[in-house]
């Protein structure tokens, strides 16, 4: 599936990006926001990216955001079945 999203030509200039490297940024920063809101597991959020799974979980630091995001509760929980 694609999504079209229309943006000012100047854009990637502004940000001294190609086009190519801001539409993957684009498409990373999207994935990233997905994940973190738990809409999207990681394996999907990696292949919205365009990378492997590994690669995306590693480049989440770059937007602020963990790799692992659990509660205490869930830590627990994960903890006690270890």
């Amino acid at each position: 599936m694609q999504i079209v999203i229309e943006y000012p030509q100047r854009l990637p200039d502004a940000l001294q990006q190609t086009k190519a490297e801001f539409e993957q940024e684009a498409r990373m920063a999207m994935a990233v926001k997905l994940f973190e809101m738990k809409r999207l597991p990681s394996g999907i959020a990696a292949q919205m990216a365009g990378m492997d799974r590994v690669t995306f979980l590693l480049s989440l630091h770059r937007y602020g955001v963990a790799m692992i995001d659990l509660d205490e509760e869930e830590l627990l929980a994960d903890v006690s079945h270890a």
